[in-house]
């Protein structure tokens, strides 16, 4: 298969699972993760009518997206990777959505900085649903008190949360503990689901899945 069949592929898996979860059609939407791959390999699945993507690493990301973004209208960019606060104006010039907010360090640093950019990229917390050590997200006990410490001490807008589960362990536990999260905290959006798992992630109600090998290939 080819990058454009490949996309299409993973779309008609979300569609039916969507159907099979008696979800709306098109009530998930699908992020490309396209790290590690250069523009070149990019432009064919933007050609293939894909908009959405996401990045692991803010530098990387400067030296593609700027000039793709240029190319092409309605591009929205997601940061997916870990961030660190010296990056914080980079990303909030860079992407459209920042998933990662995951200590009170960098949502001070990005509520800073989109005071003085004056832009409002979106704003998602990780949550480290498996306690992983050297996993970065915060941890349930503490999501919801965080996103009040965003939206209430910091004025942030904070619309979703995202999770990694653990790769050894059932997703679907993870996704539940998410999903739940999400409606103590009042959130609408649910990061969740990659190349292996994305089906059962919109069986739990993900609003966005984060699928790159089964698009791009191999790294």
């Amino acid at each position: 298969m080819d990058i454009e069949e490949r996309l299409q592929d993973v779309k008609g898996k979300i569609a039916k699972a969507e159907k099979y979860a008696k979800r709306p059609a098109g009530s998930v939407t699908l992020v490309a993760v396209s790290k590690t791959f250069d523009a070149e390999a990019i432009r064919p699945v933007i050609a293939a009518g894909q908009r959405v993507f996401g990045e692991n690493r803010v530098q990387e990301s400067q030296g593609k997206w700027p000039e793709l973004k240029a190319e092409t209208v309605g591009i929205e960019l997601h940061l997916i990777g870990p961030l660190q606060s010296n990056k914080a104006a980079d990303a909030i010039a860079l992407f459209d959505v920042i998933e990662t907010v995951d200590r009170e360090k960098i949502a001070r640093a990005l509520a800073e900085e989109m005071a003085k950019q004056g832009k409002t990229p979106k704003l998602y917390v990780q949550v480290n649903t498996g306690l992983e050590p050297q996993k970065a997200g915060i941890a349930p006990k503490e999501t919801k008190a965080f996103v009040e410490f965003c939206r209430k001490d910091l004025g942030l807008s904070i619309e979703g949360l995202m999770c990694i589960p653990p790769a050894e362990e059932n997703p679907g536990p993870h996704f539940a503990l998410l999903e739940k999260l999400a409606k103590e905290c009042g959130v609408e959006k649910l990061s969740m689901g990659m190349s292996g798992d994305f089906e059962t992630a919109v069986e739990f109600g993900a609003t966005s899945v984060r699928v790159g090998s089964a698009i791009f290939g191999a790294r």
